[in-house]
This record gives structure tokens, C-alpha cells and sequence, in this order.
């Protein structure tokens, strides 16, 4: 997510047309073409964010700049030259890292929260084994993975939480 993403098309000599075909899970879909007879490209229903990252008679890539969650979704490039018809199909994922908090709770135990990371975050604890973690699913595809280690009297010196997530992995460590 905020990053840019280029996905890349047959690049063929003698193109008679181009034609990037999106279909977002969120939204309508929208198409990116170009014809060269008459040199002209064309878009429907697409957002600012996608575009060609060059020159589509050059090279038929096309570039999505802020990634979001709302561009997950397949992408299918059509090519047309004179030796034949070339696809390339896509499907976007989109990756969002979780926001890690780490906090005492009123009871004096630690709590990790994993803030709205898409996929769910793994939650673990250095030297803890009684926890468990809860999730919670938000609308936009994001979850929220919260982990209380309950100690029972003990004193925990220093305790470390380790979030595991595709887009990196965090740790944080707190005295209760």
C-alpha cells in the first residue's frame, strides 16, 4: 500500500492495438486502450493513479501510483500485432503493514495490538506462552489482531511481542 506498482505487458513490434482491462474487487471496472492506426489512447472509468508508464506504442506497461487496497483486482493486457494476440494476466494483492502498539492493561499484563494489516498479522511473544490472540475484521479488508499475555503474579521484567506480517515483520518490548 502508498507505494507504486508497474506491471508489464507483451512488448511486441507491429502493434495494431493495446488494451489494459481492470476489474477491481472494489468498484467498477475500467480500461486503458491505445489503437496506433490512429496513434491515440483512450480510458474509461479509469482513476488518475493508472496510467501507461511510457508511451503504449513503445512499451505497453502500465503503472499504478499510490497503491491502495481499492486496486486489488485482476488486470488482463491485451496485445494486438500482426503475428498474433498476446495476454498477460495479473491479479493484484495488496498488502497493508499493521500499526504495533504495545501496552500495559490495568491488570499489569502486556497487550500487543496489530493495527489494521491486511493479511492478519501472526502475534507471538518472546519467553510467553499464555495468550491468546483475538481479531477483528474492519470493512475495508483490514484486521486488527490484539494479544493480552496474562503473567498470574508474575513479574515480567521485560516481555517482547512479535508481529509476523508479508509486508515485514516488527517487535516492541514493555516491563508491566
Amino acid at each position: 500500500v502508498g507505494n507504486s506498482q508497474v506491471l508489464t505487458c507483451t512488448r511486441k513490434s507491429n502493434v495494431t492495438m493495446v488494451t489494459w482491462k481492470i476489474n477491481p474487487k472494489v468498484g467498477g471496472p475500467c480500461t486503458l486502450g491505445y489503437r496506433a492506426d490512429q496513434n491515440k489512447t483512450d480510458r474509461t472509468n479509469c482513476s488518475d493513479s493508472m496510467n501507461w508508464k511510457f508511451r503504449p506504442d513503445r512499451d505497453p506497461a502500465l503503472e499504478i501510483r499510490q497503491v491502495g487496497i481499492a486496486h486489488e483486482g485482476n488486470y488482463t493486457c491485451e496485445v494486438v500485432a500482426t503475428d498474433g494476440n498476446f495476454h498477460d494476466v495479473y491479479y493484484l494483492t495488496v498488502l497493508v503493514p499493521p500499526r504495533l502498539t504495545l501496552y500495559c492493561d490495568d491488570h499489569g499484563n502486556p497487550v500487543c495490538e496489530a493495527a489494521a494489516g491486511k493479511p492478519a498479522a501472526q502475534v507471538l511473544w518472546v519467553l510467553g506462552s499464555n495468550f491468546t490472540p483475538e481479531e477483528e475484521g474492519h470493512d475495508n479488508g483490514t484486521v486488527t489482531v490484539l494479544s493480552r499475555l496474562t503473567a498470574y503474579g508474575t513479574n515480567l521484567t521485560n516481555t517482547t511481542c512479535i508481529v509476523s506480517h508479508p509486508a515485514g515483520n516488527q517487535s516492541k518490548s514493555i516491563a508491566c
